[in-house]
C-alpha cells in the first residue's frame, strides 16, 4: 500500500513541477526586458527565495538536503547555471516552439552520455529512437538557417545538453540534488549583473519575472528534481514533455506566436517518439516487475 501511495505521491509531484513549468516562457516574454535585466531578475529571486525555503526547512527538520552535496553536486551547480544563461539567451534568438522541440532532445544526450560514462547500454528501440529524434531536431535547425533562428537553436542544443549531463550526474552520484538546480543560478546571476553594469537595466513589466522567479521556479524545479525518487524515469519525462507541447500553446494564445510548418513536423516527430519510447519503457518496466514477483512470491 505504501509503495502505491509514494507512486500516486510521485506523479502528483512531478505533475505539479511538468504545468509550473509551462508558463517559465510566457512570463519571460510578458515582463518585457532586455535578456541580461531579465536573467538578473530571473535568477537574482529564484536564489532569494530557495534560500529562504531551504532556511525554513532547516530549522523545522535536521534532513533538510544539502545545498550543494560535494563536487559532484558542485557540477551540477555549474551544468544547471549554464542552463539557465543558454536558455534565456535562446528565448531571445528563436521561437518558443523551436526552443521547447530542441529542448526535448536532452533525453538522447542523456541516453549517450548514460551509455558513454555509466556503461548503461542502450537497447535497440532506444537506439532507434534517438535516431528518429535526431531527423526531428535536424529538420527544426535545418528549417531555421537564414531566418536569423540559428544562434537561438544552437543555444537550445546547449540547454539540453547541460541538463543531460546534470541528470547523469545526479543519476550516478546518487545524491539529493533538490536544491542545486536552484543554488546553481549563482552563476547566471553573476552574469547577469556583470553584462547590466555596462548595458544598463531595462524591464518593462518586472513583476512578471519577480513572481516568474520567485514562485514557479522554486516550485518546477524542485518538483521536478524529487520525482524521481518515487515514480521512474520514462514517467518524469512525460511530465517534461508537458512544456513541449504546452509552453507554444500558451504563445500562440497571449502572443499569436505560430510556429513554421517545418518547426511542427520536427517537433511532432520528437513529441510523438518521445510518448512512444516512454510508454515502451513503462511497459518493460511492469513486465520485469511481474517477471520478479513470480520468481520471487511474497
Amino acid at each position: 500500500m505504501s509503495s502505491h501511495n509514494d507512486h500516486q505521491k510521485g506523479l502528483l509531484i512531478t505533475a505539479i513541477g511538468g504545468l509550473t513549468l509551462t508558463i517559465d516562457i510566457p512570463l519571460i516574454r510578458l515582463a518585457d526586458g532586455g535578456a541580461w535585466a531579465i536573467l538578473l531578475l530571473r535568477t537574482g529571486t529564484t536564489l532569494v527565495a530557495a534560500l529562504i525555503i531551504w532556511a525554513v526547512w532547516r530549522s523545522l527538520s535536521r534532513n533538510a538536503p544539502q545545498l550543494i552535496p560535494g563536487w559532484s553536486g558542485l557540477v551540477v551547480a555549474l551544468c544547471y547555471g549554464l542552463t539557465s544563461v543558454t536558455f534565456v539567451i535562446s528565448i531571445y534568438h528563436t521561437t518558443t516552439a523551436n526552443l521547447v522541440f530542441i529542448l526535448a532532445f536532452n533525453t538522447v544526450f542523456a541516453a549517450l552520455l548514460s551509455w558513454l560514462f555509466l556503461k548503461e547500454r542502450p537497447r535497440l528501440v532506444t537506439v532507434m529512437a534517438m535516431l528518429v529524434m535526431i531527423v526531428g531536431v535536424a529538420i527544426i535547425v535545418g528549417d531555421s538557417i537564414g531566418t536569423g533562428h540559428l544562434f537561438g537553436d544552437l543555444m537550445a542544443l546547449c540547454s539540453a545538453f547541460f541538463i543531460a549531463v546534470a541528470i547523469t550526474i545526479s543519476r550516478a552520484s546518487g545524491k539529493d540534488m533538490g536544491f542545486t538546480s536552484l543554488i546553481g543560478v549563482i552563476l547566471p546571476l553573476a552574469v547577469a549583473v556583470f553584462m547590466v553594469s555596462g548595458e544598463g537595466f531595462q524591464v518593462n513589466a518586472p513583476w512578471w519575472i519577480i513572481f516568474n522567479g520567485a514562485v514557479i521556479m522554486p516550485i518546477s524545479f524542485f518538483c521536478l528534481a524529487n520525482g524521481p525518487k518515487y515514480i521512474s524515469g520514462p514517467e518524469v519525462a512525460m511530465f517534461y514533455l508537458l512544456e513541449t507541447v504546452l509552453a507554444p500553446v500558451w504563445m500562440w494564445m497571449i502572443f499569436a506566436e505560430t510556429p513554421s510548418r517545418n518547426s511542427l513536423i520536427g517537433g511532432a516527430i520528437l513529441t510523438v517518439t518521445l510518448v512512444a519510447h516512454s510508454l515502451w519503457q513503462l511497459h518493460e518496466g511492469r513486465k520485469r516487475r511481474a517477471s520478479l514477483a513470480v520468481r520471487h512470491p511474497a
